[in-house]
């Protein structure tokens, strides 16, 4: 039997580098969540019509989207390449601070991307046009 360090396969080997890569990118795309926030927080305050609102809402869940994926893989670089291939070093790489705190990141944002597609969301215009379609379609009732 031959002893030392344990070898990682080339593709947990590539998929670890695809993840540090993504996570260097990590500030930039909280920066870009949070201005697509603010842009949208600010015309919902305003009172902006669905057509200006949907596209802002859009753009902050694509940039949550993003950011949550670059946590997640902040979370899985800081495990180490022996994480894809070894559950047994994956799960005890878990325990450990500097993981706890890129997890907790990661399900933070993951938790405001959902939050914002349950209500965040404006109707969206095609919808609101549809409706007022709708409504001046006399029915069978006379209405």
């Amino acid at each position: 039997m031959k002893s030392g360090r344990i070898q990682v396969s080339p593709e947990a080997d590539a998929s670890y580098l695809a993840d540090v890569a993504l996570a260097s990118q990590f500030n930039e795309l909280l920066s870009r969540a949070e201005a697509a926030e603010r842009d949208f927080r600010q015309a919902q305050a305003s009172g902006a019509h669905a057509d200006v609102q949907y596209p802002l809402a859009r753009n902050l869940d694509v940039a949550l989207t993003d950011v949550t994926r670059a946590a997640f893989a902040a979370q899985r670089a800081e495990i180490g390449p022996r994480g894809y291939d070894d559950r047994i070093f994956r799960r005890k790489a878990m325990a450990t601070p500097p993981v706890h705190r890129w997890t907790d990141e990661a399900e933070r944002l993951l938790t405001m991307r959902e939050t914002h597609r349950l209500t965040g969301f404006p109707a969206r215009p095609e919808a609101t046009a549809l409706g007022a379609e709708i409504a001046r379609v006399p029915t069978a009732f006379g209405h």
